[in-house]
């Protein structure tokens, strides 16, 4: 039996924008439960289509930001969100952070960013519902050449969704340096991108 389309649930109150979306997401072959452009819609959508994934627009019309929804989904639904945004400055995300988000596409964006992210934030969101990231050990058993421990600190990293900055940061090295060890990662598990290598740990 095929596998349905993820279905995907947009909150922008831009209609071209919005629109934009939907024909990028129905090209790339997912499923559409509905289009908000305030919150009060989008509290009913987020009850009634059970969508397995929505983007957020962080700042919409009406009394509810894409940041309360995201608050609401935290606290009362269990799925993924991604943020919209035409802003990626720290400020930014400094507002949205503690919010936990699966993911950012920024404004203006194109199908690859799209479907880069939104995948991402897929596998993420199963990963934690199937029991988490593998283990070094169990990765490394089914590989010839061993991921070093650094290389594993920065795969982590990178399924989390921190851009190459981000993980620099947090480990206290250069994005050259983060580059570097994802160029050696990807060798070894035998993939060519980021989306490669996390549907290749679904294997360990």
């Amino acid at each position: 039996m095929p596998t349905r389309p993820p279905r995907i649930l947009i909150v922008e109150d831009e209609a071209i924008i919005a629109t934009e979306i939907e024909f990028s997401l129905r090209k790339l072959g997912y499923q559409i439960v509905g289009k908000a452009r305030n919150g009060d819609k989008a509290l009913d959508l987020l009850a009634s289509t059970k969508p397995d994934l929505a983007l957020l627009d962080i700042d919409i019309q009406g009394t509810l930001s894409g940041i309360d929804l995201a608050r609401i989904i935290r606290d009362k639904y269990n799925y993924p969100f991604v943020f919209l945004t035409a802003f990626s400055d720290r400020a930014t995300l400094e507002r949205v952070k503690d919010t936990m988000p699966y993911g950012y596409i920024v404004k203006p964006f194109n199908g690859g960013e799209l479907l880069t992210t939104i995948e991402l934030a897929l596998h993420k969101y199963a990963a934690e519902q199937d029991g988490g990231f593998p283990h070094l050990a169990d990765i490394n058993r089914e590989l010839l050449s061993k991921l070093t421990e650094r290389e594993y600190e920065i795969l982590r990293l990178l399924e989390e969704g921190l851009s190459y900055r981000e993980a620099g940061e947090r480990l206290f090295i250069s994005i050259n340096t983060v580059k570097y060890f994802q160029k050696s990662i990807f060798v070894k598990l035998g993939v060519n991108s980021r989306l490669e290598a996390l549907r290749a740990l679904k294997r360990f």
